[in-house]
């Protein structure tokens, strides 16, 4: 008999923990609309609180029930999905300036490029403890601009942003050192 944690074989596709993902990139153009119809306004807040959330949700399922490779890609990418596109509203929107979101993105797009030129040769690398913190940053910059009780105050928004911007960064830096490190280590042969 099957243990929780083996009920899905890394090959899977098919898994509640994608279809948590599955559903945060069909929600996205939902808040998105909040967003642009809204402003930091209550449906906003809680479409972005429900896709935060759910990052958690889908890597509770994945850890319980068996993690999958196309998960494990599925997952970050549903993460960069959402973020950018909630910052790149806010940026259309006037609400934030450009600069600190185009780090971010570009952060993002480079790291998903080199993610998958690594998981081409089967190597993962995992994501550090700073980088969940930046993701965290991320989430509560957007919160901070969405919320109506915060989303006045530019100066706490912008240093909230401004901080993941930073995090965001380092935290790249550090993933493709780290990636560069795995691809240079000797292959043992058993």
């Amino acid at each position: 008999m099957a243990t929780r944690a083996e009920t899905f074989g890394p090959s899977a596709l098919a898994t509640p923990a994608n279809a948590v993902t599955g559903g945060r990139l069909l929600a996205t153009p939902l808040m998105v609309l909040l967003i642009v119809r809204d402003g930091p306004a209550w449906p906003a807040v809680a479409a972005w609180f429900v896709l935060s959330c759910t990052d958690g949700v889908d890597g509770y399922l994945a850890r319980r029930q068996g993690a999958t490779r196309s998960g494990a890609f599925l997952d970050p990418l549903a993460d960069k999905i959402c973020v950018l596109a909630a910052m790149a509203t806010l940026v259309a929107d006037g609400r934030w300036w450009w600069p600190a979101v185009t780090l971010i993105a570009a952060r993002e797009l480079i790291q998903t490029a080199w993610r998958s030129r690594l998981g081409r040769r089967g190597i993962s690398v995992p994501a550090t403890r700073w980088a969940k913190i930046k993701t965290l940053l991320q989430d509560l910059a957007v919160g901070a601009a969405l919320l109506p009780w915060t989303a006045s105050h530019h100066t706490l928004v912008q240093t909230v942003l401004w901080l993941a911007a930073a995090l965001t960064v380092l935290t790249g830096v550090q993933y493709l050192v780290d990636g560069r490190r795995v691809l240079r280590a000797p292959v043992i042969v058993a």
